[in-house]
């Protein structure tokens, strides 16, 4: 009896220890509002062990672009692989206005394309997009988005489940966006935001808080180093280290699983942080992202890649990983007219909501897949992005193209003073400077430089990485400058983005 049930034992093993469970499972981790502050991308105070081992063992992406800059929309190009513009997320849900994707967006649609390839699919923390029909996962799991460790806990059921399906599971923290009140220990009179960082230098459960001093953060080239600013800096640099542990704690799941070197895991960002110059903006600080990407089934590891990649990438990237890929169309394998897939119901017109299918038939992004060991190779020659408003009260399109060389932006609402979204218009960082005077300094430029736009930005950003310095009406770049102007007009017409119209009426 005993040796029968030693063999059982031992039979069964393989099944509780995960060693039989299905390859080439996925986990994503996008974050709120952060930018590329990781030691890993060379800051040197930010702690962060469990996303630099990462990127020790797989592909650090140097230049990851957001092709926008506000929370929702960029979530919709992620889920999607569309830009925004094209998908028709114009901007933020709020209150009844409804900026929601296309329903006919579903032909591509990263969680149901991966659900019909036979992914088990598990999203946690923020969603932020519609409709649901369209970005629709087949498990919805509850967790509290400012604590990644109790959100990693929350899906260990989801990610061990006995299943011969692999999984995918969409991973997003409200951390580090703004939130939470302010610090009312702070001495000055414009306190910093909480970062959902909790008060009094509390911990959130089952977290070692990690605590910054003022005096140490390093300052980004779009802030002014302010007291202001470094108090705001050192909460944010906590949220973004209580992210990392939450990393840390899925990877310990998935190594007690042995599903380690079964899973990729892709770690981002939906653009920048959340300070004037970065967030809602198209600057480098707004659209700049981490990018971090471990294959397990990649030989060449540790690499730091100087390819341009886009979020647009994300969706055919993942599918491709998933096999269910079709690279000659880019689009997935699977996919199937919108038309017959989506059809009218009694509650839904034949137009409700709905893109030009023609062009919602293949993916603006290319997978990235084939480049990770490779830090020779290229992936775009150049980068378009655009901002059409954040908050529904804050219209102020831009566009942008930017390749290795240059960078141009095109503010095409430039008589109106830019729109501040109300969390931005409020942090001490920025209004320390805007109570001064319109030429107070911030970042590179003048309080009112920052507010008043040109028309172009023109920047030689291989040698001007700050944006400091617009070429845009010196004479000597007139050539140069309405090359790239054609180069946008030409991103734009691929894209269909309906903005390109404002070149001929305005």
């Amino acid at each position: 009896m005993k040796k029968n049930a030693t063999l059982s034992f031992f039979l069964l093993l393989p099944l509780l220890t995960g060693v039989f469970a299905a390859e080439k499972n996925i986990i994503f981790l996008i974050t709120d509002d952060q930018s590329p502050t990781l030691g890993c991308y060379g800051n040197p105070i930010a702690k962060t062990p469990a996303i630099d081992a990462l990127a020790e063992d797989g592909t650090l992406f140097q230049n990851a672009f957001a092709t926008t800059a506000s929370c929702s929309a960029s979530r919709s190009v992620v889920m999607s692989g569309l830009h925004n513009h094209a998908n028709g997320q114009y901007g933020h849900q709020h209150s009844f206005h409804k900026f929601s994707s296309y329903f006919n967006v579903i032909g591509l649609s990263l969680p149901r394309n991966l659900s019909e390839a036979g992914y088990r699919t598990g999203h946690i923390g923020k969603y932020h997009v519609s409709p649901e029909e369209v970005f629709r996962f087949e498990t919805y799991l509850k967790g509290n988005p400012r604590n990644a460790v109790q959100m990693a806990e929350q899906t260990k059921e989801f990610i061990t489940a006995e299943s011969d399906q692999p999984f995918f599971l969409y991973f997003a923290t409200s951390d580090p966006h703004r939130g939470g009140g302010k610090d009312k220990n702070s001495k000055r009179t414009l306190k910093p935001d909480l970062f959902g960082n909790k008060p009094d230098g509390k911990s959130h459960d089952g977290v070692e808080e990690v605590f910054y001093s003022p005096s140490d953060v390093p300052i980004p080239h779009f802030l002014s180093d302010t007291p202001e600013t470094r108090e705001e800096l050192a909460h944010y640099y906590q949220s973004v280290s209580r992210i990392d542990q939450g990393l840390a704690h899925l990877v310990k799941i998935l190594k007690e699983s042995n599903l380690y070197e079964k899973t990729m895991i892709v770690f981002t960002s939906d653009h920048g942080m959340a300070f004037a110059g970065g967030k809602t903006t198209v600057y480098e600080g707004g659209l700049k992202v981490p990018f971090v990407v471990r294959n397990p089934y990649e030989k060449k590891r540790g690499i730091k890649h100087s390819a341009l990649i886009s979020h647009i990438d994300i969706t055919p990237s993942l599918l491709d990983f998933a096999g269910t890929l079709d690279l000659q169309k880019n689009r997935p394998k699977n996919w199937q007219d919108p038309k017959k897939s989506f059809p009218p119901t009694q509650t839904r017109s034949p137009k409700d909501n709905r893109g030009v299918t023609g062009k919602l038939s293949s993916f603006h992004g290319k997978s990235w897949l084939s480049i990770l060991g490779d830090p020779t190779k290229k992936h775009w020659d150049e980068i378009f992005a655009s901002h059409t408003f954040h908050e529904i009260q804050m219209y102020y399109p831009m566009r942008v193209i930017r390749d290795d060389q240059y960078k141009l932006i095109w503010n095409i609402a430039h008589p109106l003073p830019y729109p501040f979204a109300s969390d931005l218009w409020a942090a001490s960082s920025f209004q320390a400077q805007y109570q001064k005077s319109m030429s107070a300094p911030y970042g590179q430029k003048t309080v009112r430089d920052y507010i008043h736009r040109p028309e172009f930005e023109f920047y030689k950003i291989d040698q001007d990485p700050h944006e400091s310095n617009n070429l845009a009406n010196i004479s000597k770049h007139t050539a140069i400058l309405n090359t790239y102007k054609e180069k946008l007009k030409s991103a734009q017409s691929k894209f269909h983005d309906p903005w390109i119209m404002k070149w001929n009426y305005e």
